[in-house]
């Protein structure tokens, strides 16, 4: 237990940016999670087809795995904070037009379907530039393990408090007031970036051109043992074990015989556990040094 510190747990958050940044994807995670689960039944309902929710899945997710590389090297050229601006006020956007539609009572799948891969593409370029922009806010080199873990510990938590709200929110309101709370979310996010004080990071120039760049990061992380043994194991998780949330709403549905909340409950579930294991991890002293340089037995915490 001497590893173990609560007091420490927060320690990322006394630098001031991470801090606006914390607090700020807080609040939009929520919102987002709720759109999530609110698009899902909304298909189901309308459907009544599981492929149509294994479609929008697939049409959300395939834009991160296509372009995701491509927006890691620009990511490394442009200024992640501006993208990272950018992009949410473009998710924003995304939101109150899935919103417009559905309060209006005009929304049909293909609606869903094609803004759910807008989405998609936004997300392809916010997720690798957000994780590179953590380093950007954390002065002290040695608190970026901690941030890192706090950065998962609040989009697990959201994962547990969106999908129950949004499955409340549904039964008692409809999908369209989540997708409305879910862009209105987007401003806490947006005011948090325009008020930071980052101070651009100094990109060196290299002369290569945007897919020389993507080689040569596919190269190192298939040189570098532990991030390749990292990636692997992801990608099988990824591909055989985080896919079944797609199917949750035919089993609250069908097999639970419940309606949205309960698909909302189901949901929360699967980040609760999640939750804790990164509030652990937050606390914990910072082995991942001695881990990578001598493994598991020559680590402080496995001798």
């Amino acid at each position: 237990m001497s590893n173990l510190s609560f007091s420490s747990a927060l320690r990322a958050l006394s630098n001031r940016d991470y801090r606006l940044f914390f607090f700020g994807q807080g609040a939009s995670l929520i919102g987002t999670w709720m759109q999530s689960i609110a698009a899902s039944w909304l298909i189901y309902s309308l459907t009544g087809s599981p492929f149509m929710l294994g479609l929008a899945g697939f049409l959300g997710q395939i834009p991160v795995f296509l372009i995701s590389p491509v927006a890691g090297v620009l990511g490394d050229r442009w200024s992640r904070h501006r993208i990272l601006l950018i992009v949410q006020i473009m998710s924003m956007i995304q939101a109150f037009v899935l919103a417009a539609l559905t309060l209006c009572g005009v929304v049909q799948v293909w609606h869903i379907l094609v803004l759910t891969g807008i989405l998609g593409i936004i997300n392809a370029f916010e997720m690798p530039v957000r994780q590179a922009f953590i380093i950007e806010m954390i002065k002290d080199r040695d608190e970026l393990p901690n941030a890192i873990a706090l950065n998962s510990s609040v989009f697990n938590a959201s994962r547990l408090i969106g999908p129950a709200v949004a499955g409340v929110v549904v039964a008692a309101a409809g999908e369209g007031v989540c997708f409305l709370i879910n862009g209105l979310s987007y401003i806490a996010v947006i005011a948090a970036f325009l008020s930071m004080n980052v101070t651009p990071v100094i990109i060196e120039k290299t002369g290569k051109n945007v897919f020389a760049d993507m080689k040569d990061g596919f190269s190192y992380a298939l040189g570098f043992v532990p991030i390749r043994d990292i990636l692997t194991l992801i990608a099988l998780i990824s591909l055989f074990g985080m896919t079944f949330p797609v199917l949750l709403p035919v089993f609250a549905a069908k097999v639970f015989g419940g309606g949205s909340h309960t698909f909302g409950i189901l949901v929360s579930a699967s980040g609760a556990g999640a939750f804790l294991a990164t509030i652990y991890l937050a606390i914990q002293h910072d082995c991942s040094g001695c881990f990578m340089q001598y493994g598991a037995s020559g680590c402080c915490g496995g001798g």
